[in-house]
């Protein structure tokens, strides 16, 4: 009786894959179109492009950028491909959508580019809590990139994992 307390976590072989690490570092900001409607509503293109040319874009420099329309105006998609053209000099990326939909689009691109054969027939636990915003579509890309690699799947911690996939046995 004198073991002690065995940690089998510890022991275990484990692999805990974080997606909270590979969080795409840089400034987030949401580009609002509607400031530049007539009344919030109404795009007047001549006033839409003066709007375009007069604003200082150095301001968005290495900056992660989301194109939204805040209202319920129609907005073409000319207006958010004119405004992405005084962006693309400075901004790292640029979607249309909110700043969930721009994160997803960041993790999408760090996951595909992800090297994953060193988690080959290990089991591995994606980790659920996390600091940094990390959206909900990235727990399905990095599903999709592990699943065919990995022995098995777990979602939270290794104390209180929910298993969500396991390699089926091999027939000999």
């Amino acid at each position: 009786m004198s073991e002690g307390i065995i940690n089998r976590v510890a022991e275990s072989k484990l692999v805990t894959f974080n997606l909270e690490d590979y969080y795409p570092k840089g400034e987030r900001i949401v580009f609002d179109l509607s400031e530049w409607l007539y009344e919030g509503f109404v795009l007047r293109e001549k006033d839409f492009r003066e709007h375009a040319k007069e604003h200082d874009w150095s301001g968005y420099k290495d900056h992660y950028v989301a194109l939204t329309c805040s209202t319920d105006a129609i907005v073409p998609a000319w207006a958010y491909m004119l405004v992405t053209t005084y962006l693309h000099p400075y901004a790292k990326k640029v979607v249309i959508g909110d700043l969930e939909n721009l994160e997803s689009h960041l993790y999408q691109e760090v996951i595909d580019k992800l090297d994953v054969s060193d988690l080959k027939d290990k089991p591995v636990i994606v980790k659920g809590c996390s600091n940094k915003p990390v959206p909900k579509n990235a727990y399905l890309f990095i599903i999709k990139k592990l699943q065919p690699v990995v022995k098995s799947l777990m979602y939270g911690e290794a104390c209180s994992s929910v298993p969500l996939y396991k390699q089926p046995k091999k027939q000999p």
